[in-house]
């Protein structure tokens, strides 16, 4: 069987990965729009209208606008903008998250593809708060240090055009502290309360590491680094995706430093704890272009499809 799918904003950097993984896949047919009718509402309508699966690759309100163009009630939405990530009529396209998950997005015909920085958080967090390790009322801290390209053709231009000795240097932003992933990060954790997070961009394409910092003394009585990596290790033991690394290993290093660029060109996403008797400090370490954005994508088509989860992944 051939699958119609569709990418309603395939010009940016998230559709056009979407269609490079999904460019040779025999059992796909790629619907695509005249690059002059892409801004045209009744065209793409019937092209979302026409698609078994299609992908909304488009700033927030656009996304909204998309999704109330589709009359089929057979065609399945991902949108990758953060429009939908927090609303009960969607599921929450990580399939790592919880038992049921994958249930959820067999059945579904709208998801809301996670954030980038969301997905390393909440792969972190919401294992431990389930295990009971956390408390909700937890107060955390996560940094995120992340390539260029997340932040789109804007950025990716002023990057590459060079010239810039500010870009030289790594680049804290939202000091705000209102970053657009934090709703989804207490929502799909069970957290309280939104932890204090401050990502920060660098001078590489591609590339994310989201580190939290603990204290043993904040934390229930008897966790350490081992109940920690433990409980990462027993809830992703069975993950195509995950991959949980030994406690504090020498091994995952380079001569001392961490490789936030190891995972790229991969839906992979590596967990590490790294811990001494008093303090640990966890990091998830993902491709923000693949299992941080079009590659968690597709693992949802796969998965509203029927198909093998890591097909062409």
């Amino acid at each position: 069987m051939t699958f119609r799918v569709f990418v309603d904003g395939q010009e940016g950097t998230t559709g056009l990965r979407i269609h490079d993984i999904l460019a040779d896949r025999s059992d796909l047919e790629l619907l695509q729009i005249d690059p002059a009718a892409r801004k045209d509402p009744a065209a793409r309508a019937r092209l979302l209208n026409a698609a078994d699966v299609a992908f909304l690759c488009l700033p927030d309100a656009a996304a909204i606008e998309a999704a109330s163009l589709v009359t089929n009630p057979a065609t399945c939405l991902i949108d990758a903008s953060t429009a939908h990530r927090t609303r009960a009529d969607w599921v929450y396209g990580l399939p790592e998250l919880a038992p049921g998950q994958r249930e959820r997005l067999r059945a579904a015909t709208r998801i809301a593809n996670p954030g980038c920085h969301a997905t390393a958080f909440i792969l972190l967090v919401r294992p431990l708060i389930d295990a009971g390790l956390f408390s909700p009322a937890q107060a955390l801290s996560a940094t995120s240090i992340t390539g260029y390209s997340g932040g789109g053709k804007k950025m990716i231009e002023q990057y590459e055009a060079g010239g810039d000795a500010r870009l030289l240097a790594p680049r804290p932003y939202a000091l705000g502290l209102a970053h657009k992933h934090l709703p989804e990060m207490l929502t799909h954790t069970g957290l309280h309360t939104a932890p204090v997070f401050m990502p920060v961009v660098a001078n590489f394409y591609k590339g994310l590491a989201v580190s939290i910092p603990l204290n043993f003394r904040s934390l229930p009585a008897g966790v350490d680094g081992v109940r920690l990596q433990a409980a990462l290790a027993a809830h992703y033991a069975n993950e195509a995706f995950v991959r949980v690394m030994p406690l504090s290993d020498p091994a995952t290093l380079a001569d001392g430093f961490f490789d936030v660029q190891a995972c790229n060109d991969s839906n992979r996403c590596d967990l590490f704890v790294f811990a001494n008797e008093q303090q640990a400090v966890l990091i998830a370490r993902l491709d923000n272009l693949g299992k941080g954005a079009s590659g968690a994508a597709v693992q949802c088509m796969n998965l509203r499809l029927g198909l093998p989860e890591t097909l062409g992944l």
